[in-house]
């Protein structure tokens, strides 16, 4: 299966305020693992975190409640959501895919499990929490599947069986 790549797809105004954020820490070993683990509060460590995969496989963590545009530096990624790890020896114990500035679809799990692997962190074989996301070819508006229930909770249109999130092309200015 080929590596799919996940634009920003969130709001616009979200996204403009990255310039105004630092990217997340990359994790480029167990030692910045470590290191940055260690710079969080305790109450930070107490809950997952921000992460992204950046589309050099690294991966890039913030404080939970980090946007993950910011964490990617604005940047495209091969995954993101949240993590939450523990230490003695390191491991991700629970890993999701439910960002929905960039809705990646469940099959991203083999670029977080690259990463994790590259950085010896132990991983589950999953995801721990999986949501698949479709946009609606009805009215347009992103959806999470609950329960496979492909029907859009905006206008009750059926929702396309596979993956299908791009970001949204703005309509034609007015007169052109």
């Amino acid at each position: 299966m080929a590596i799919r790549v996940y634009p920003y797809v969130g709001p616009a105004d979200i996204k403009a305020m990255v310039a105004a954020s630092p990217a997340g820490t990359a994790l480029t070993d167990l030692d910045a693992l470590a290191r940055w683990h260690a710079s969080q509060s305790s109450d930070e460590r107490d809950e997952p975190f921000t992460y992204v995969v950046g589309l050099d496989g690294v991966m890039r963590v913030a404080p939970r409640r980090s946007e993950h545009v910011a964490c990617a530096g604005g940047a495209s990624v091969l995954a993101a959501d949240e993590i939450a790890f523990r230490d003695e020896p390191w491991s991700a114990v629970s890993v999701s895919n439910q960002s929905t500035g960039y809705c990646p679809d469940v099959t991203c799990w083999p670029s977080v499990a690259a990463a994790l692997d590259r950085l010896g962190v132990g991983r589950p074989a999953g995801f721990t929490t999986e949501i698949p996301f479709r946009r609606c070819t009805a009215c347009a508006e992103i959806n999470t599947v609950r329960d496979g229930d492909l029907v859009c909770v905006f206008c009750d249109a059926d929702l396309p069986a596979a993956w299908n999130i791009r970001p949204r092309t703005p309509p034609p200015a007015w007169g052109t």
